[in-house]
């Protein structure tokens, strides 16, 4: 047994040796790049220019270059509203990253395809917790991407004609390019071009789902995994139109003095944006279930109809989906109160919920026959029960299967008393558990153990289109007759219509 061990302790390091061996150099379709390659094998390349575009203007293939360019560094985020110190100003809208655990040497793996969160005006591909090694370590090839946010993708100047027509959407269409791109250089990286799944969290769900019902993106993916990202968006073509014509009355442009908004200041466009939108739109409301902003719009062309309405155009009826949330979401951070009472928790259910405050406090007690006053107060309220209408319109379609599920796990180190919040499933997805930023501190025994079985889960659906891993019981696709939704804790398990009460008079009140 000994010998056997230390024989393949030896070929383990002879093959990391082999591996770092290699030069991390790939030849893509626009030309060379050098990336890196850590102690286990595993090639990354970062910053990696995808597309290229003029202000406003739909993207197009980056050019070719000469030489080799080296991509070894995250690149700057995509222009976007200044915050946590970050300027503004930066030139990363069309960067990719990829992670992968062999280059042109036909492995054929499967393709995971990460569109960030931050609804559709802020965040970045470039972030530790969605660094794709540990998952590139289990035979995927890992891609993410940045592409153009709030105005700079979504300033609907349409109203004006001519070049200016396809500007409503280009923010999307950034991301179907790099679709195309990923497509293109599959092969490339190991990866297998006919096997790609998108997923993303939050406002990168709210894309995946967008993505579910834009033509152009047909063909370029072939399973879908939404992370707490139903919400609606209610931008009209009309509203959208009026926006983009007060902000260029707001610039002081008109028709014919229009090309010169491609070299105003960001920080110009900015305040007149927010000024119109304002307007326009109102105050956003911290919570709320609708999309605020500049969004995508239905257009008939680029973007057929708005996802979760509850379901996604007829286009995504092949397309398997898993979609899902988190417990809480939003919600159990304003309940961390010690000095709760059920005096107070009962007064607080009252104004949420009138005359279905005592239905919705039997149906949650059904539902969570352990819950304790902090969990009824900080259940999410929106997302799962839109993640569910969504699912039902899906399943009933008679197409490829939907798969829901319910995160409730909470780290034994949750002294803040966040509970199972919005975004803790991203590091646990890919594989990067011990993230501080998240609250999942180093020492959690079980983090691990949760994480390896949710990453397993989604690289499962991501090379047949069925979740399955050890020590998971075998997961149904969803109906709404059998409501079935696999739960991830520390065991996982599959319940089946067991809060659909209370997700009814939810939605109610989301009505």
């Amino acid at each position: 047994m000994k010998r056997h061990l230390i024989a393949a302790t030896i070929l383990t390091a002879s093959l990391v040796m082999a591996s770092c061996a290699k030069k991390p150099e790939v030849a893509i379709t626009s030309g060379k790049i050098e990336g890196t390659i850590d102690s286990t094998g595993i090639f990354s390349f970062k910053g990696i220019p995808y597309a290229t575009a003029e202000r406003f203007q739909p993207s197009e293939p980056m050019a070719a270059w000469e030489g080799v360019r080296q991509c070894k560094e995250y690149g700057p985020w995509a222009k976007q509203a200044e915050r946590d110190g970050r300027s503004a100003e930066g030139e990363g809208d069309f960067l990719a990253n990829v992670w992968t655990s062999g280059l042109s040497d036909g492995g054929n793996r499967p393709i995971v395809f990460w569109i960030h969160g931050g609804g559709f005006s802020v965040g970045s591909a470039n972030a530790d917790p969605t660094d794709g090694a540990a998952l590139a370590r289990k035979g995927a090839v890992v891609v993410s991407i940045n592409h153009r946010l709030d105005l700079m993708g979504f300033l609907d100047l349409s109203s004006f004609g001519g070049k200016w027509e396809k500007s409503v959407n280009i923010g999307m269409l950034d991301i179907v390019n790099a679709l195309k791109w990923t497509k293109d250089n599959a092969k490339a990286f190991g990866g297998d071009p006919d096997n790609i799944t998108i997923f993303g969290e939050s406002g990168g769900g709210g894309k995946v789902g967008t993505l579910l019902c834009m033509p152009e993106a047909k063909g370029l993916f072939q399973k879908a995994i939404i992370e707490s990202g139903a919400k609606i968006n209610i931008m009209t073509g009309e509203i959208s139109k009026q926006l983009g014509k007060n902000v260029v009355a707001e610039l002081g442009l008109t028709e014919e003095t229009l090309d010169q908004i491609q070299t105003l200041p960001y920080d110009t466009l900015f305040k007149a944006c927010q000024k119109c939108q304002a307007e326009i739109l109102g105050p956003r409301t911290p919570g709320s279930i609708k999309m605020w902003g500049f969004v995508p719009t239905a257009d008939g062309n680029t973007l057929l109809q708005q996802p979760y309405t509850p379901g996604f155009a007829d286009l995504a009826h092949d397309i398997p989906i898993m979609i899902g949330t988190t417990f809480n979401e939003l919600e159990r951070k304003f309940y961390t109160d010690t000095t709760l009472t059920q005096s107070k928790c009962d007064s607080i259910l009252n104004i949420r919920y009138g005359d279905e405050t005592e239905a919705f406090k039997q149906a949650f007690a059904e539902a969570y026959p352990e819950g304790s006053m902090a969990d009824i107060l900080g259940t999410d309220s929106n997302i799962r029960t839109l993640t569910l209408a969504t699912a039902d319109a899906k399943s009933a379609e008679g197409g490829a299967p939907v798969y829901v599920y319910l995160l409730t796990w909470v780290s034994d180190f949750d002294e803040g008393g966040s509970g199972c919040y919005h975004s803790l499933d991203i590091p646990l997805v890919f594989n990067n558990p011990y993230d501080e930023r998240y609250q999942v501190k180093r020492g959690d025994p079980k983090a691990a153990l949760v994480a390896d079985r949710m990453s397993d889960l989604w690289l499962s659906f991501a090379r047949n289109g069925k979740p399955k891993a050890n020590g998971v019981p075998q997961w149904e696709a969803y109906t709404k007759e059998n409501g079935a939704t696999m739960i991830f804790d520390n065991t996982f398990e599959q319940r089946n219509n067991f809060d659909r009460k209370m997700q009814d008079i939810l939605y109610t009140k989301l009505k």
